[in-house]
């Protein structure tokens, strides 16, 4: 009996013994063990060479921050749900999908009302929206809502602060609480704290905010934008630094940060140790307390040889060269160092802890910048030094595409915003990871053309894979009914006789019927016609007869032989993403005018290939119809000469490249009369009522009042109109034409694979 006491007495100490030792770290935080719960306690090393390390901060000091006065995790996220009622908000509980399922994706934005305070910035993002496809007039239509009211800067200490936005939005009989609705912010909070306060309750409003915290982001729900300057261009943009395809040289520094430096509050810590990676060599950096009222009262002993320093480089010429640029946080997360260093193609070198990345859902910021912490300032300049050099150019590469694609104009941004959703909305038609960060970008491919990379000219030596081996002729027709004219009628019969001919298509544009089938010749390929709505739009209308990735666009009076399609076909094929044809023509800045030119000379360099014989990928009919606002194309169909060049500014805007030119027997000639063959609404002319708009300035006066006069003038105007509304001019000039192999050569035509383009 004492035998069995005793073994019980030992396996209960062994038990707790075990408890003590496996579990004590447990049992300490119940309020039991000790009396009370304990205050938690971050223990630091103790360094044994402290001596000889001057430190950065005390352990209090690090447990806020180093300012006493700033708010404590708890204080923060207390001070968040007061302003964010519906924290927990998803795209599936906080928004009604079925807005959205009658008339797709449609953006209203209220009415402004007068006298109605706007900031400039906030009135290029209302335009932006206005000015986009997915804008509508009626709300009874509407997906999604934007405020009127602006909403950018919630600092009430700033002379941009709208006051009573609670009481105005409640007011709103389209709010519901915030529902499908979408808020813009750039700045929220104020000194000496800068919270996420907005000053009023969004409810269930998406929220689209710069300098984002982790705490505060509601994944799948809100969105991160960057933070970007008043003057930061409404559309269009600087390009990059770094052209494409260009290697950059050898920058002289390696690391830079050349900013403000904080002396108290959030966001000192960071900048304060700034100058403890500064070797005056190939890392540079410098900072100013000079800076606001009162920075002489809390000046330290750093500030005279700060700013003596400070002055000493120039910022613009700091970014030009160096490799990587540091972007720590300010007094928020966010700065405009940020896109200022992506336009730079300095690899941005992030220290903002906490900081949820513009539009991180969609772009990879691991391919592009050097997410570092805070804590770890020391180890930045050893960590960027290990970085391969192939490796660095791949960031600054793709810096270069992202701050193209995505961030250099407003447009731009709102228009990320708004696709993000879109693909929120819609998840079986939305774009994967890679189509956001790879080029042309997300922007400019749309998935309701298709989810497969195979399917768009841009991804095919991605997927290893090729253009499909046949192509469709597509023939615009203005002839008169009942007769068909000879040119149209050898077209077809060149076109057809193409080994690679899969189908012709002919596009009906008169009023009049089009002939009866048996006056239209016999082919050995389908030859189907479609009557058209008389627009010149429609040449560009993505039919479901067009089933190959080829399309040859071809006005009735073009004039090719089979040869000519069959080598042009061949080269398209190599270069599936831009326009290859035979009739080119240029643009040119014309300094007295002030404006740009467009010449039809023959001369060394080309912009334009018509479309009157030329061959591209079938995705930019979608492109045409479903990416660009129905102005444009209605300025096409005003114009009787336009919808060309605007064919050619898109492909150019989207692959940044220059057409190419395959040589050709015979001069291509324009034919004038052809609009006047089909009466009763001809194709290219306004609806009665309606005047085209006049070129701002007429053709040389020896040719005033011809038809060739006014069509000059209108492709000019054209021209200059459209480089307007795209902000910059995206054609690109070449000088490259392509010819067969032997062309021309002193050779016997048994060798050469198209003897009969000499003839």
């Amino acid at each position: 009996m004492q035998t069995r006491k005793k073994y019980i007495f030992l396996t209960f100490l062994a038990s707790c013994l075990l408890v003590f030792f496996f579990g004590g770290d447990q049992l300490r935080h119940f309020a039991f063990f000790s009396g009370r719960k304990a205050k938690a306690r971050r223990h630091w090393p103790h360094w044994t060479d402290r001596s000889l390390l001057k430190s950065f901060a005390d352990p209090e000091e690090l447990q806020r921050d180093g300012d006493p006065s700033l708010l404590s995790p708890r204080e923060r996220q207390a001070a968040w749900l007061s302003v964010y009622k519906s924290s927990r908000c998803r795209m599936e509980t906080c928004f009604d999908f079925s807005r959205c399922e009658k008339h797709g994706f449609k953006v209203f934005t209220y009415p402004r009302e007068r006298g109605q305070p706007v900031s400039e910035s906030y009135g290029k993002i209302l335009s932006s929206i206005e000015r986009s496809r997915y804008h509508t007039l009626n709300p009874e239509e509407a997906c999604l809502f934007v405020l009127s009211i602006d909403t950018l800067d919630r600092d009430h200490l700033s002379g941009q602060y709208v006051r009573n936005v609670d009481e105005k939005i409640r007011g709103f009989p389209l709010w519901n609480g915030g529902r499908n609705h979408l808020i813009f912010n750039l700045y929220s909070g104020t000194w000496p704290s800068y919270t996420g306060d907005l000053g009023f309750d969004i409810g269930q409003a998406i929220l689209a905010k710069a300098s984002f915290d982790t705490e505060s982001f509601r994944p799948g729900f809100d969105i991160s934008i960057p933070l970007f300057p008043k003057d930061h261009p409404q559309r269009g943009g600087e390009r990059g630094w770094l052209y494409q395809d260009s290697v950059p040289p050898k920058k002289k520094y390696l690391l830079v940060f050349k900013g403000k430096r904080y002396l108290t509050g959030i966001g000192s810590g960071t900048r304060n140790a700034l100058h403890h990676i500064h070797n005056g060599k190939d890392i540079i950096s410098l900072t100013t307390c000079k800076h606001g009222k009162d920075w002489e009262k809390h000046k330290d002993t750093r500030c005279d040889k700060d700013n003596v320093d400070y002055e000493k480089f120039d910022y613009q010429e700091l970014l030009h060269n160096s490799t990587f640029c540091i972007v720590p946080r300010g007094r928020r997360l966010g700065s405009f160092r940020f896109l200022e260093a992506l336009q730079a193609a300095c690899i941005p070198v992030l220290l903002s802890d906490g900081w949820e990345l513009p539009f991180a859902e969609a772009i990879d910021w691991g391919k592009a910048a050097v997410v570092g912490s805070e804590r770890l300032l020391l180890q930045i300049p050893s960590a960027v030094r290990c970085i391969h050099p192939e490796r660095v150019l791949a960031f600054q590469q793709q810096t270069q595409f992202l701050w193209d694609a995505y961030f250099s104009s407003v447009d731009k941004i709102v228009h990320t915003t708004l696709e993000i959703i879109k693909d929120r909305l819609f998840p079986h038609r939305s774009r994967s990871r890679f189509l956001w960060n790879a080029l042309p970008g997300g922007l400019l491919v749309l998935p309701d053309f298709s989810t497969h990379l195979g399917d768009f000219p841009f991804y095919y030596l991605q997927h290893g894979s090729s253009p499909s081996k046949k192509f469709t002729a597509f023939i615009r027709a203005v002839s008169q009914a009942g007769s068909l004219s000879q040119p149209i009628l050898r077209l077809i019969q060149a076109v057809s006789g193409s080994q690679y001919c899969a189908q012709i298509l002919v596009l009906w544009s008169c009023e009049k019927p089009p002939p009866p089938s048996w006056k239209w010749p016999q082919t050995t390929v389908p030859l189907t016609i479609i009557q058209g709505r008389r627009k010149l739009s429609d040449r560009f209308f993505p039919f479901e007869a067009i089933q190959t990735d080829a399309v040859l666009s071809l006005d009735e009076h073009t004039s090719l032989s089979t040869s000519e399609v069959d080598f042009a076909f061949v080269v398209w094929r190599s270069f599936p993403e831009r326009i290859v044809g035979f009739p080119t023509q240029s643009h040119f800045w014309d300094p007295e005018q002030g404006r740009w030119g467009y010449t039809s000379k023959w001369t060394n360099e080309l912009s334009i290939v018509l479309t009157a014989a030329a061959f591209y990928h079938r995705y930019y009919h979608s492109l045409f119809t479903e990416y660009l606002p129905a102005g444009l194309r209605e300025l096409v169909d005003g114009l009787a000469a336009c919808e060309d060049i605007l064919m050619n500014v898109l492909v150019a805007a989207v692959t940044k490249l220059p057409p190419i030119k395959v040589t050709q027997r015979k001069q291509h000639k324009e034919v004038l009369a052809q609009q006047a063959e089909c009466r009763d609404g001809a194709a290219g002319t306004p609806p009665p009522g309606q005047r085209s708009p006049s070129a701002p300035h007429s053709a040389p006066a020896q040719s005033k009042g011809s038809a060739g006069s006014r069509r000059f003038s209108q492709r000019q105007d054209c021209l200059n109109q459209l480089a307007d509304w795209f902000g910059y001019m995206p054609l690109v000039s070449s000088q490259l034409r392509l010819d067969p192999v032997l062309f021309k050569d002193q050779v016997s035509v048994l060798r050469k694979k198209y003897p009969r383009l000499e003839k």
